[in-house]
């Protein structure tokens, strides 16, 4: 009996979830052709997520479902109209009605002025702040207030905007029940950092939907990310609304990495059937033993369906499969083909919830466990049972000495792992746990 009422809440909860952010009908329960609807609706949902579609509620979809994420809906309101909704002017005017109470007063208003400025980086838009009156964009902190488009408490829905348009057109609400910050730290558990959240929801405001793309910031789902925050999809979604900025003649994207560049990072290394490929920022490098020297290729170019940056990547050459970490999403490629399931969350490998990102991974084949770094942690994964091993996390400091407290890249050869970190690579025996050498990290690129 108790089980019969968890599946009837579960139910509930899953109507309601789509029928806010999907159009499912109200009342359906019960209904003729019911479970029909329900299925078409649940496949609109995992396409839009990237999600394995099958209609059906599995444990992933149901996860998706759970992520904190903004209240707008993924279909509706947005682009159920051919035209496209927009401000007819590019001088608007914006008004914070309230201050959350987590925050410094000077810390809300540096990041909504920040938040706006990211969009009048790459638009011939331009924002002024009113202290009374009515503004376009009225921006408030509140749980209940009165649109009609309630929050849910705390680790739901964090906010939510009105396309443009007059009356509460362009208004933006902060769900008060969140914990409001300020920090740039990914690893902060159910605290949301303003200045992310606010420029998603300005997008909305000044009429952009919700975006597929996992990288982009009009992704519906929270996931911190530093940096500037747009990806290609969004510059292209708001300049084709209103136009690029005049002052700027190209879009802000990071330059094409140098290879011998002396401060030169990487964001992730791997293998892949005998070839080295190096992550950097949108590009990455590929070392093949029959190339006199490595090629550099932009990640979608190669893989479309990829996030525009990666955090970690390692090989499983027994699975003959590559993983690869952006944010709190894995996806997985065998060869050069994405792998049909994925993206995942990394969670679905035993990681806490608070964890939001891998800094790097690596796999060590005579042991079939892949190591997890994070902050100055790191997990063992054992991948034969898909289980993460007892006792970790632990410190990388007291485990690997003499590579220091962090990793952005790691790969392994032959008893020998190869850390990066920042412009230097430790070179470091797995058996006798010892550093052997260190070098700059573009040495690998033939520097």
């Amino acid at each position: 009996f108790p089980s019969c009422l968890r599946m009837a809440s579960l139910l509930l909860n899953v109507q309601k979830y789509l029928s806010r952010f999907y159009n499912l009908p109200a009342g359906l329960l019960g209904a003729r052709k019911s479970s029909d609807v329900l299925q078409t609706k649940l496949k609109e949902m995992q396409a839009f997520f990237n999600l394995k579609v099958t209609g059906k509620l599995d444990a992933e979809t149901f996860d998706t479902m759970k992520l904190p994420r903004c209240g707008v809906p993924d279909v509706g309101e947005y682009n159920v109209s051919p035209r496209k909704l927009k401000w007819p002017n590019n001088n608007l005017t914006f008004r914070i009605e309230n201050f959350t109470p987590d925050m410094k007063k000077a810390d809300v208003e540096r990041a909504i002025r920040q938040a706006f400025n990211v969009w009048a980086s790459v638009t011939p838009l331009t924002f002024k702040r009113l202290h009374s009156g009515i503004a376009d964009i009225m921006i408030s902190f509140a749980a209940h207030h009165g649109d009609f488009n309630s929050f849910d408490g705390p680790n739901g829905l964090l906010a939510h905007a009105y396309a443009p348009g007059k009356g509460i057109g362009g208004d933006t609400h902060f769900d008060e029940d969140e914990n409001w910050t300020k920090e740039s730290n990914a690893n902060l558990l159910l605290n949301y950092n303003l200045f992310l959240v606010a420029t998603h929801e300005f997008g909305h405001a000044l009429g952009l939907e919700h975006s597929r793309e996992a990288g982009s910031l009009m992704f519906p789902t929270y996931s911190y990310s530093p940096g500037f925050p747009l990806s290609e999809d969004d510059i292209d979604g708001i300049q084709e609304l209103y136009g690029p900025n005049p002052n700027r003649k190209v879009k802000p994207k990071p330059d094409a990495p140098k290879k011998c560049d002396p401060m030169l990072s990487f964001d992730a290394i791997t293998e892949l059937r005998g070839e080295t490929i190096l992550f950097k920022d949108r590009f990455y490098w590929r070392i093949h033993p029959q190339m006199p020297e490595p090629e550099l290729m932009l990640i979608r170019s190669t893989w479309p369906a990829l996030p525009k940056e990666v955090d970690a990547a390692y090989e499983n050459s027994d699975k003959d499969m590559v993983v690869i970490f952006s944010g709190i999403k894995m996806w997985a490629l065998s060869g050069y083909n994405m792998v049909e399931g994925y993206p995942k969350y990394i969670h679905k490998l035993g990681l806490p919830k608070k964890v939001r990102e891998i800094d790097a991974a690596v796999h060590i084949p005579e042991t079939g466990k892949t190591l997890l770094f994070t902050d100055e942690q790191y997990w063992s994964y054992d991948e034969r049972t898909s289980t993460m091993d007892v006792g970790f996390p632990r410190a990388i400091e007291l485990d690997f000495p003499g590579i220091g407290k962090e990793v952005d890249a790691a790969v392994y050869d032959s008893g020998t792992l190869y850390f990066f970190h920042d412009y230097m690579r430790f070179e470091y025996s797995y058996r006798s746990r010892k550093v052997i050498s260190i070098v700059r990290a573009n040495s690998i690129l033939n520097c």
